[in-house]
Parts: structure tokens; sequence; C-alpha cells
């Protein structure tokens, strides 16, 4: 693992434990393909972990950097205020913690292309 590196995809959660599903797999295909960093779902309501213990643990297991990376399409109310509060309190807590926030998964370009193509391949068959 370089520098102890971890990317933490921070979804919103939901009290059907069958919605993280999807989120489970991009965690496991995201982790084969960054086999030196380690890859871990954050919620943040109604599921475990939420980003402040996942955080705590990574930090526990001497982590220098994290990357949180917003599993939403837009950089709506959540994105936009939620989260930079706690990524602060985070920075507070933990000040030698390297720690990057991202925008929303859907604001970039190749996020929009592929949900595009998908929306286009079910029309086209």
């Amino acid at each position: 693992m370089k520098k102890n590196t971890a990317l933490i995809l921070f979804a919103h959660g939901a009290r059907d434990p069958r919605w993280a599903a999807p989120f489970q797999r991009l965690q496991k295909m995201t982790q084969e393909s960054l086999p030196d960093t380690r890859v871990e779902l954050a919620f943040l309501e109604f599921m475990t972990p939420n980003l402040t213990d996942l955080v705590a643990q990574l930090v526990a297991e001497a982590c220098e950097k994290v990357t949180v990376s917003p599993i939403f399409l837009g950089q709506g109310g959540h994105v936009l205020r939620d989260l930079p509060v706690m990524v602060d309190a985070l920075r507070v807590s933990y000040p030698a913690l390297e720690l990057e926030q991202l925008e929303a998964a859907g604001e970039d370009p190749a996020v929009l292309q592929a949900i595009r193509d998908y929306c286009i391949r079910a029309v086209s068959v």
C-alpha cells in the first residue's frame, strides 16, 4: 500500500440493505483496480460505517492519506454543505492526515458519458 492510502466511496445510504449492492460491487471493482490502495464504503445516513467512524478506524490503522469520493450524481446539498462540514471536522481531529474531497461522481464527464451510453443502449435494442 503506497503511503498508507485509502479511497472512501461515500454514498447516501438507505434503510433497505439491498440498496447498497451496486456500491459494494463498485467498491470491489475499484479495489481490484487499485490493489495498493485501501478502498472502503462510507454512508451519510441509515447505513454503516459513517464517514467519521471509518476515518477514525483508518487513522488508527496508520493510514496517512484519504480521498473521499462522493458517489452522488450531482453537487446537491449533501455534497455541497454536509460533506464539507464533516471533512473539515475530520481535518481538525486528524491534522496529520492528508484528506481530500472530490466533487460528486456525476460531475465527471466520463461518468455522464457512461450513463448516456447506458440510456442509448436501452433504446437501441
